[in-house]
């Protein structure tokens, strides 16, 4: 019998019937509604969620709470998503507790594994849930929470087939989450106007830095000070597997992610082994991988909206002057190491993902950006 991670790795992440609350809404009120047992900080934006998610765990554990956090996607393993007191959940006991009223009521993938991770904290008592997004936010599954503080991280174009094509309409997709009489931490000040419309009581500008953004999220939940001396790593961000040669693997999924993470990285000409979503900015992308290498090994990750190794390299040659496509992402990477030049892989968590699971490339961290 398949396991209860292959059964979720097995479901569509995307709706039949189009994007709605109404299954995660019934699934929850199968399980009792464990997601009002326990207050949460609700985290929307385009890039910086996860880290920000993290980085409000640790701080509101560092002040003595019993903290769950819920991070999408993941790279590793799906229990990267579901943690409980600064641990990884137990994820087959988590889907287990939720997975026949999700095959009831034909749950997509990422309904299932957000009411997992919500009944999960419920049975393990948490004092407060720190809750990260998946797409959007009106019609998210992640909205359904008792969440006195909303986060902001920043507005980009993402998914415009489905938020809308501007940055203001992508903002006001994002914080339909407002719930009357919260408070909203943004990132940037531009949105202060259209939380307050949405019911905001309260709205702290905290800037554009991850760390600023969380801290005054946990300051904001807690009503008072908190040490900000946190250290939080996570997978696939910044993430450096070896020194000599150099090679770094970050998610970067968008312009302004590889905006946040191109001027993090040691100066050096990089092969950059990159597969990049369909719907992103390909060419500006491109454009700015190019800055820090003359090599891109153009591959393609699982997500099916990848494009193609070959279509992913005639984009890029009006900006690499070497450009190889190789489809499979572990022989790319592969071939890229034997040039003994320092790597950047980037241009999708999904292609760390897909790599992280061959244990042939001996996933080794050496260090976290």
């Amino acid at each position: 019998m398949p396991s209860h991670t292959e059964y979720v790795e097995s479901l569509s992440p995307w709706p039949k019937d189009g994007f709605g609350l109404n299954r995660i809404k019934a699934l929850l009120a199968a399980l009792g509604d464990p997601q009002l047992d326990y207050p949460s900080i609700h985290v929307v934006g385009t890039n910086g969620k996860s880290t920000v998610t993290r980085t409000i765990e640790a701080l509101l554990a560092d002040a003595g709470l019993k903290v769950g956090a819920y991070l999408s996607p993941h790279v590793r393993g799906w229990s990267e998503r579901i943690r409980v007191t600064g641990e990884e959940a137990d994820f087959e006991a988590a889907v287990e507790r939720v997975r026949a009223e999700a095959e009831r009521i034909e749950a997509t993938q990422f309904e299932l594994v957000t009411a997992a991770a919500l009944a999960e904290f419920a049975s393990a008592g948490v004092d407060v849930a720190v809750v990260e997004a998946g797409l959007g936010g009106r019609f998210d599954a992640t909205n359904i929470l008792r969440s006195p503080v909303q986060v902001l991280t920043n507005v980009a174009l993402e998914h415009t087939e489905v938020l809308g094509t501007t940055r203001e309409a992508i903002a006001v997709e994002k914080l339909a989450v407002v719930q009357p009489g919260a408070t909203v931490v943004l990132g940037e000040p531009e949105w202060e106007a259209l939380a307050r419309e949405n019911g905001a009581e309260q709205v702290v500008v905290a800037g554009h830095s991850n760390l600023a953004i969380a801290i005054a999220a946990a300051e904001t939940f807690l009503g008072r000070r908190v040490d900000g001396h946190v250290t939080v790593e996570l997978p696939g961000r910044l993430e450096r597997l070896s020194e000599d040669p150099l090679e770094i693997w970050d998610g970067a999924h968008n312009l302004a992610g590889l905006g946040y993470a191109l001027p993090r990285v040691p100066s050096a000409n990089y092969v950059v082994v990159a597969s990049i979503l369909a719907d992103k900015d390909v060419e500006g992308m491109l454009a700015a991988l190019s800055v820090i290498g003359s090599r891109l090994v153009a591959t393609t990750s699982s997500n099916s909206r990848s494009l193609s190794a070959e279509d992913l390299a005639e984009r890029a040659r009006p900006f690499f002057p070497e450009v190889r496509p190789i489809e499979g992402p572990v022989e790319a990477l592969t071939y890229a190491r034997t040039l003994g030049e320092p790597i950047l892989v980037t241009g999708s968590l999904y292609l760390l993902a897909d790599l992280a699971k061959d244990e042939s490339l001996r996933w080794r961290t050496l260090a976290t950006g």
